[in-house]
């Protein structure tokens, strides 16, 4: 979906439709294998193996202690994937135009530009921990847990004081709050499919249908 504003109006649709019924949650995998690259445009799939491999660990916990862990898993399972399908088509500038386009320039464009600023910090802690990862395995040490969580504290520490930089530059320059931002949106007919079926799927869930039948009848 190249419009962002039918991109995450479906995916929030269909993470509720998920979370609040495990029928749902089959439609919503359903809509999945049907109108997404699935996996396709995914580039880390180790984590998302690894995510969905901590799901289904929680969900024996749950079934050993008389749970529905089944369930669980179902419904977590597609809200994973839609989040997974929602991050790789995200663009550069989506949030910001759409931050300004639902709340205006101040506090549309504030929100926007922050949510921009997370989503590169996220990407280059990412980057940075594939740089060691790369450089662990070249000296031949071993990667883990060991590794893995001091590492992290190092970038995430780094993270945020290159988050106080920025904030100092743009105080300095005399950003003070909100900007002038004109949105743009492209879209096409294919995307109007998959979020009218999105809508559809909703409507079985959270209407009861049923009752309109007997009614009918």
């Amino acid at each position: 979906m190249q419009d962002v504003r039918i991109r995450i109006g479906t995916a929030t649709l269909l993470t509720l439709v998920a979370f609040f019924s495990v029928t749902g949650a089959v439609g919503v995998f359903v809509w999945w294998l049907v109108f997404t690259p699935r996996f396709q445009e995914v580039k880390r799939i180790r984590i998302i193996a690894g995510t969905l491999g901590t799901i289904a660990l929680v969900a024996i916990f749950i079934f050993v202690a008389g749970g529905d862990g089944v369930a669980y898993f179902i419904r977590m399972g597609a809200i994973i994937l839609i989040g997974v399908w929602l991050y790789s088509e995200q663009e550069a500038g989506d949030f910001l135009h759409l931050g300004v386009w639902l709340l205006g320039n101040r506090t549309g464009f504030e929100l926007g530009m922050i949510a921009e600023m997370g989503m590169q910090m996220a990407e280059s802690l990412t980057a940075d921990l594939d740089r060691i990862h790369m450089a662990m395995t070249i000296k031949g040490q071993p990667w883990g847990v060991k590794i893995l969580v001091p590492a992290g504290l190092i970038l995430v520490n780094d993270a945020l004081v290159r988050a106080q930089d920025t904030a100092e530059l743009m105080a300095v320059r005399g950003f003070y709050y909100g900007g002038s931002f004109c949105p743009k949106f492209t879209h096409k007919r294919s995307d109007i499919i998959p979020g009218m079926v999105a809508i559809v799927v909703g409507l079985l869930v959270f209407v009861p249908v049923s009752e309109f039948l007997i009614l009918y009848r």
